[in-house]
């Protein structure tokens, strides 16, 4: 598995034939990049022009199935599962869907623009014990680095990769999962035997 970051919340992660996209920015989001590609399933955890840019992920034929909600779903054999949460963009409030699912046998959570920490019982119950952990760090919107890290610490995941930050929250988070060394990375190629023995390790992609 190779996860590539692309800004935002806006990741690739590539498992032989099958690529899978997680809130690719739109063309209406100042934070745009040219960064597209072929993707068979595109997830979408808020519908704000930050996370939904769906046209991104078609290239030729390729055309991406859209998960842009809470609820089950079964796609080329990965099942994914969607809980309710919330998002409050700058003041608006949005629904924000928790998403779970498994790749090549390592379990995967991304929690999107979560701004609220305190998230339900369902929603705890699917993310049951996490390989990958995608949290948003940034505060503003969404939780602040400190909340983020206390979140993370109760999720028990192997791996953490921080999303939606800043040189300043990012540097904040760190202090707080105790990572503060950590040098960011250009991608990850992950195995599941990659994972043994690790808990809570932070992992720092760098935007492409």
């Amino acid at each position: 598995m190779i996860i590539t970051y692309f800004g935002k919340q806006f990741f690739k992660i590539s498992q032989g034939d099958l690529t899978v996209a997680f809130n690719p920015i739109s063309k209406d989001s100042k934070f745009f990049n040219s960064g597209k590609f072929g993707s068979d399933i595109a997830l979408v955890t808020t519908n704000h022009p930050d996370y939904n840019g769906i046209a991104q992920l078609s290239h030729g034929e390729r055309e991406p199935f859209v998960i842009s909600g809470p609820g089950d779903y079964e796609v080329k054999e990965i099942f994914v599962k969607g809980s309710m949460s919330e998002s409050e963009i700058a003041g608006k409030k949005f629904i924000n869907t928790i998403y779970s699912l498994a790749i090549d046998g390592i379990n995967i959570v991304f929690l999107g623009a979560l701004s609220n920490a305190d998230i339900s019982k369902e929603a705890r119950e699917a993310i049951n014990e996490p390989d990958v952990l995608f949290i948003p760090v940034g505060g503003k919107d969404m939780l602040d680095p400190k909340s983020a890290a206390k979140l993370a610490a109760s999720l028990e995941p192997k791996l953490i990769i921080p999303m939606d930050y800043d040189k300043d929250s990012l540097k904040i988070f760190l202090k707080e999962a105790g990572d503060e060394n950590k040098k960011p990375e250009d991608k990850l190629t992950l195995k599941r035997k990659d994972l043994e023995g690790k808990e809570g390790e932070v992992v720092i992609l760098e935007a492409n």
